[in-house]
């Protein structure tokens, strides 16, 4: 298996990626145990597929350990100049509060540490209270680093369209924001896409395929009980999906999508994930990685095998607009972290 051309972006000058990033928070333990040996051989599988990306976090359990150990392994058995085919990115996400150059170069060097780096592709940067500016602060201090070599780029993760200006008005230099977006909750298309595209900044998505909602598993079944609910994601998006308009709405989305991948002879997912990958700003959707559980590598390599028509988007538009304005009873991306 080997993905088309396609399934790539070059997102900053010195780092091509893989559109379908792996998502790490699997890992971070509330979604079941998981053995680190065969995590690192499933990692060399996703590489080996073109799946070169990884997503993860300071908080996603062993993540950045995971991320460290297969740079060892791949580097040696493969040589050093391979570790140029991977891409990680991670995450900061300290508790808000007074922000000094030494706390921040204490806490990166902690993931360069961690990750067997010597600098970070990709830093993205999470706040939970605006009311606390030190996070202008933080990403003072991280700027800095950025020129010191200990990171490459600078991003966010979960910032609304109103601080994501603030922050580029302050002249440090945003590549992307991760944020949800799915058939489901499509906030992101109020404020979010048109600033990313005035400022050249890409989003990443999270939570497009609704932790698995979004497949034929759920087609045609009564609606999930909370015992039901075996993972974290599965009950974050349930009660996204409850918000949203429902599982009777939901099922006749499900019902829409399973015409459309029919028709393309692909899945209920590939079209879930290719609907967010086609729109404006998106620069690649985080799909979650289950190392050494559940692998779906031939079924996501599927995304890039077809196009979704104007006939597909009109049939899925017209279900999103049988629901409730997630964006009125929610707010903008990520406000549902800090209400």
């Amino acid at each position: 298996m080997k993905l088309p051309g396609e399934s790539r972006l070059q997102f900053t000058a010195d780092l091509n990626i893989c559109r379908i990033l792996n998502g790490m928070w699997q890992v971070s333990g509330a979604h079941g145990r998981i053995n680190p040996q065969a995590a690192i051989e499933s990692m060399f599988q996703y590489v080996d597929a073109g799946f070169t990306t990884w997503d993860l976090a300071d908080h996603y359990g062993p993540a950045e350990d995971f991320v460290g150990e297969f740079r060892r392994q791949f580097a040696a058995k493969r040589g050093q100049a391979a570790l140029s085919q991977i891409q990680a990115f991670t995450k900061w996400v300290p508790r808000p509060g007074k922000m000094t150059k030494k706390f921040v170069t204490e806490n990166i060097e902690i993931s360069l540490r961690r990750m067997a780096v010597e600098s970070l592709d990709l830093m993205q940067f999470h706040w939970w209270e605006y009311r606390d500016s030190n996070y202008l602060d933080a990403l003072k201090y991280m700027a800095e680093l950025q020129t010191e070599g200990k990171i490459k780029h600078l991003a966010l993760t979960n910032f609304d369209t109103e601080h994501l200006q603030i922050i580029t008005e302050t002249g440090i230099k945003i590549v992307s924001n991760q944020v949800q977006f799915s058939l489901v909750d499509r906030r992101p298309e109020v404020n979010m896409v048109k600033f990313c595209q005035q400022h050249d900044i890409k989003l990443f998505t999270y939570g497009s395929l609704c932790g698995g909602f979004l497949s034929e598993k759920y087609l045609g079944k009564p609606e999930a009980r909370s015992f039901d609910l075996t993972t974290v994601s599965l009950r974050k998006y349930k009660n996204m999906i409850d918000a949203w308009g429902g599982w009777q709405l939901f099922q006749e989305l499900l019902n829409t999508l399973k015409q459309i991948a029919d028709k393309h002879k692909v899945s209920i997912a590939n079209v879930a994930v290719r609907y967010i990958l086609d729109q404006p700003a998106v620069g690649g959707v985080i799909v979650g990685a289950r190392l050494g559980i559940a692998e779906h590598l031939e079924d996501n390599a599927k995304v890039f095998s077809f196009q979704l028509d104007a006939e597909d988007s009109d049939r899925i538009n017209t279900i999103s607009q049988k629901s409730r304005n997630l964006y009125e009873l929610i707010g903008d991306c990520g406000d549902e972290y800090r209400r």
